[in-house]
């Protein structure tokens, strides 16, 4: 851990990572304008997995003293992990179907085509009770609002995947047995809170002639104001709404491959771990250095607990414990990290480079519009962790065998 602090900072930066060169120069000026806030608390921190985001960069930790800011919880409110492992043994899956090829292929195909990807959304509206509750509660902050029309919207979204770096991926763990993980968020209907807040608190902040310079993109929302907790009251549903996509996903996942591994085999008493489910872009009151604050995590993880850190598409992905350390705000890393911009990535990659690196996994990098999510698009991920071994602990190394990517 590295810390360094500029003349244009008011409190100190944190940086794990061997080098400040590890991170690109856009994210440390990021982290460096997150530090010179008029209300930012103690230090901040940028994690391993660091990179450029839009305004903040993607792992970042801040902590505010009675403010809010939206961009560094960003558009995919609550996006975040879900693990659940079985006692599956994965030679079950090379089981070869007279019509799906071989089990593996069969249940993915099967996930496929119940689970939207991309833009993609249910054609039917879906249960949701988190959305019910929400309009059944009467909020007068809900129900006497702009967003009310994204609930509503929201219900064809719950139980989709979305695009980019989300995934569902079925791995192997130390004892060759299954385990299903998935990363999602809360799709449009998170996008749709954080850019009607964020352009609120643009507008806001030049009619109060605030110091913060527009050109930052750091806008932010006092807590204590209408305004402040209509946006944290809408961003919690959103993380609610993100963790009910999650689960609705994961129960389709394990409905398809319990159903099919008993259909084609002779397994018939199959177990399921517990569930793991975090997120990793939001804002939470939290107690730190003896004061309440708010701690903005966007790409990163609180480290208290049992995580989930995934790796990129065809590397090691970690089950952990947080080890609770201060110096992050208890804080680590949401994955590997991406080290070159998508653009960056479909335009120097080699596609059938990218392909081998893959051998022995089902994926669907198929074409060089696809590159952006290839694994030489992200950081190392064993280097990401031996640069956090003070924020957690490994407890479960996984391998992908077959990857869904939105």
């Amino acid at each position: 851990m590295l810390t360094y602090k500029l003349e244009n900072c008011l409190v100190p930066i944190k940086v794990w990572g061997e080098t400040i060169n590890d991170f690109e120069e856009e994210a440390r000026k990021q982290i460096e304008n997150a530090a010179s806030l008029p209300f930012v608390f103690h230090h901040v921190c940028l994690m391993p997995d660091g990179h450029i985001g839009y305004g903040a960069p993607i792992g970042g930790v801040l902590a505010t003293k009675r403010a809010v800011v939206v961009n560094f919880v960003g558009v995919d409110i609550g996006c975040g992990m879900t693990f659940i492992g079985t006692d599956i043994p994965i030679e079950v899956l090379n089981k070869e179907l007279d019509t799906h090829g071989t089990l593996l292929k069969g249940i993915i195909g099967n996930i496929k085509r119940n689970v939207p990807v991309g833009f993609e959304h249910h054609r039917e509206k879906q249960s949701c009770t988190i959305l019910d509750s929400a309009i059944s509660e009467d909020n007068p902050i809900i129900m006497d609002h702009l967003l009310t029309s994204q609930i509503e919207k929201g219900y064809y979204q719950v139980g989709t995947l979305g695009g980019g770096n989300h995934f569902i991926e079925l791995q192997v763990d130390e004892n060759n047995n299954l385990g299903i993980m998935l990363h999602s968020g809360s799709r449009n209907f998170g996008k749709q809170i954080c850019d009607y807040y964020n352009k609120l608190a643009k507008e806001l902040n030049q009619q109060w002639f605030s110091s913060v310079d527009p050109k930052i993109d750091l806008a932010f929302l006092p807590l204590d104001s209408h305004h402040g907790n209509g946006y944290l009251t809408w961003m919690t549903l959103a993380l609610e709404f993100a963790k009910a996509n999650r689960a609705a996903m994961m129960h389709q996942c394990i409905h398809t491959v319990l159903n099919m591994v008993k259909k084609y085999t002779t397994l018939s008493n199959i177990n399921l771990g517990e569930q793991i489910d975090i997120h990793h872009n939001y804002a939470a009151i939290e107690n730190h250095f003896g004061e309440n604050v708010i701690v903005h995590r966007k790409g990163a993880v609180k480290a208290v607990g049992t995580g989930i850190i995934p790796g990129s598409m065809g590397s090691k992905s970690y089950i952990t414990v947080g080890l609770e350390n201060p110096l992050s705000f208890k804080s680590c890393s949401h994955g590997a990290g991406r080290k070159m911009g998508r653009k960056h990535a479909r335009e120097v990659l080699d596609l059938q480079a990218e392909q081998e690196k893959l051998s022995g996994i089902l994926h669907n990098l198929t074409s060089i519009d696809k590159l952006d999510e290839a694994p030489g698009a992200y950081k190392d991920i064993d280097i990401v962790m031996e640069n956090q071994k003070d924020l957690v602990s490994i407890t479960k190394t996984l391998h992908p065998i077959a990857v869904i990517k939105g």
